[in-house]
C-alpha cells in the first residue's frame, strides 16, 4: 500500500484556512492526504478569528512560510501545495526552497521586485502603441 501524497492548502490573508474545507473533503476522497493549517495566530474557527483578529497580528511573509516549512518537515514526503493569494505567493516561496513538490498559485499576490508582465513583453507591444491609428481605436 502506498502513502498518499501530503496536499497543503494555504489560504490568503483576510481568509481562514476553514476556507479550504470542501477542497480538503475533495481531495481526501481522492485519496490524497489534504490538510489546511493555518497561519502562525490563526485560531480554530472562524469565529474565533473575528473575535480576536490581533491574534495573527506582528507576523510577516518570513514568518509565515517559516511556519509552513516546519509543518512540512514533519511530513513523510514533500507536498503539493495549493494556495490562493497570498497563500500562493507563499506556496511558491516554499517551492523555491525545496520544500514541496509542487505548487498551485491560484491569484497568487506579487512577489517583491518582480514585475507583473516582462519587460519582453511590452517591448513586443510597443510598435502597436507607438501607431497612432492603433492608440485612437480608428482602423487605417
Amino acid at each position: 500500500m502506498t502513502t498518499p501524497i501530503p496536499v497543503i492548502f494555504i489560504h490568503g490573508l483576510w481568509l481562514h484556512s476553514a476556507s479550504w474545507q470542501s477542497w480538503v473533503d475533495l481531495f481526501l476522497d481522492e485519496g490524497y492526504d489534504p490538510s489546511a493549517p493555518g497561519w502562525p495566530g490563526d485560531p480554530d474557527t472562524v469565529e474565533e478569528a473575528r473575535k480576536n483578529p490581533e491574534s495573527i497580528a506582528d507576523h510577516g511573509i518570513d514568518d509565515v512560510v517559516e511556519h509552513y516549512a516546519a509543518l512540512i518537515a514533519r511530513l513523510p514526503a514533500r507536498p503539493i501545495l495549493v494556495g490562493h493569494s497570498f497563500g500562493g505567493m507563499i506556496a511558491q516561496k516554499l517551492l523555491r526552497q525545496d520544500r514541496a513538490a509542487a505548487a498551485v498559485a491560484i491569484d497568487a499576490a506579487q512577489i517583491k521586485d518582480v514585475l507583473p508582465l516582462p519587460l519582453s513583453a511590452l517591448k513586443a507591444t510597443l510598435p502597436v502603441f507607438r501607431n497612432r491609428l492603433t492608440s485612437t481605436g480608428r482602423s487605417p
